[in-house]
């Protein structure tokens, strides 16, 4: 039951403030100050008319919505049943389930109508929690599901290459590599030239469920891959899988996977490659452009962000992130160790944006480091694996 009469009481008997009225009957300002606008657009007066009861003022002041169809004009689709048939079947669309709808009720509502009431009543049940990133936090990591084609130069038979795309989650800078393939050697690889790309390591790695990955999916408990878990030990970084079927744990690298298919891949849908680096220089270019493209609501641009909350021009967030390590990191397999391979460090940063004194970090078991004249990652680098 809303608090009309206790409004009008202390805002014509009291003569107290909307914000006092708020605190007193707890509600908020905004719904003390509509209470009041819909009472003086009934004419009403105070005291109120003798008689009038609860229901008699609540049926002046809110008026039954014209847009909202009255019970028996014309039959309500079944929202929830429509609901789950657009969630099971990703190929079903509004316009299918509006003709279906129409066929048992004819005299029903035209396909705007339809619409329309389905996406009231999604908003009032559809609510979502707003997620806070902290600079240096999260990497979203994940494949896109569009490939790039790569042909043969002798035979002209074209080969899917597989694009890895990553998403710090404060700033929304972005990382795009094509890889052979989404096996294992691929994804460390990718993993490892995203990190020397933005020249530091986050505190979490956020994938999906891929196989490469976890090796157990799990709402609570995901078991991760042995391969990628012991990188994550090397970097120091922590690895956080997703929940099953829940894409929205993460969003950053859904919507930056749709990002980079409409400004990358759709760019280079009429260039022919021959080899992957080709093919990584061409996105290395247009990534450069992504990332300096400014807001559409918003001022700046990612890199621009990115280099804002990391406090100088390279690297991750001071407080909360760790140097990438130059030199010797772990390759793309999982082999032998060497036992003449020195280990590479991983120094969290202090409080003073310096990095913290640390003994040399061993190299994981399953890895075998080995020095790679890779270059670092820039603007004109070419992204050839090692």
């Amino acid at each position: 039951m809303r608090k009309t009469r206790e409004v009008l009481r202390l805002y014509f008997e009291l003569k107290l403030g909307q914000r006092q009225i708020a605190r007193s009957a707890n509600l908020s300002q905004s719904t003390v100050h509509d209470y009041l606008e819909r009472f003086r657009a009934t004419g009403l007066s105070w005291p109120l008319p003798a008689g009038m009861s609860e229901a008699e003022l609540e049926r002046k002041l809110f008026p039954a919505d014209s847009s909202v169809p009255k019970p028996g004009a014309k039959t309500l689709p079944d929202f929830p049943a429509i609901h789950e048939e657009l969630r099971r079947h990703k190929h079903t669309t509004l316009q299918l389930l509006w003709e279906e709808y129409r066929t048992v009720h004819a005299d029903g509502f035209g396909y705007s109508r339809f619409c329309y009431h389905y996406q009231r009543w999604k908003q009032e049940r559809d609510l979502v929690l707003r997620q806070e990133h902290r600079p240096g936090e999260k990497l979203f990591v994940d494949w896109a599901g569009d490939t790039i084609p790569i042909y043969d130069p002798s035979t002209g038979e074209a080969h899917p290459a597989q694009l890895f795309v990553a998403v710090l989650g404060a700033s929304n800078y972005t990382y795009v590599e094509a890889a052979p393939d989404q096996q294992m050697a691929s994804w460390i690889g990718a993993h490892v030239r995203a990190f020397e790309f933005f020249a530091g390591c986050p505190q979490l790695v956020i994938p999906d469920n891929t196989r490469t990955g976890v090796s157990k999916a799990c709402r609570y408990e995901p078991d991760l891959n042995p391969t990628y878990q012991e990188m994550a030990k090397h970097y120091a970084v922590g690895v956080l899988p997703t929940r099953p079927r829940k894409p929205r744990d993460k969003a950053k690298a859904e919507v930056g996977v749709q990002i980079v298919e409409r400004w990358i891949l759709a760019a280079l849908r009429h260039r022919r490659f021959f080899s992957l680096a080709e093919a990584n220089r061409a996105i290395l270019e247009l990534l450069d452009k992504l990332n300096t493209r400014p807001f559409k609501k918003r001022e700046g641009s990612r890199r621009c962000l990115f280099e804002e909350l990391t406090g100088r021009r390279y690297g991750l967030c001071l407080s909360n992130a760790s140097i990438c390590p130059p030199g010797p990191r772990p390759p793309s397999t999982s082999t032998t160790i060497s036992s003449s391979t020195r280990a590479s460090t991983a120094c969290p940063i202090n409080s003073h944006g310096r990095p913290s004194k640390c003994g040399p970090r061993p190299p994981p078991s399953r890895f075998s480091i080995r020095v790679s004249a890779w270059p670092r990652m820039c603007a004109t680098a070419s992204l050839t694996p090692p």
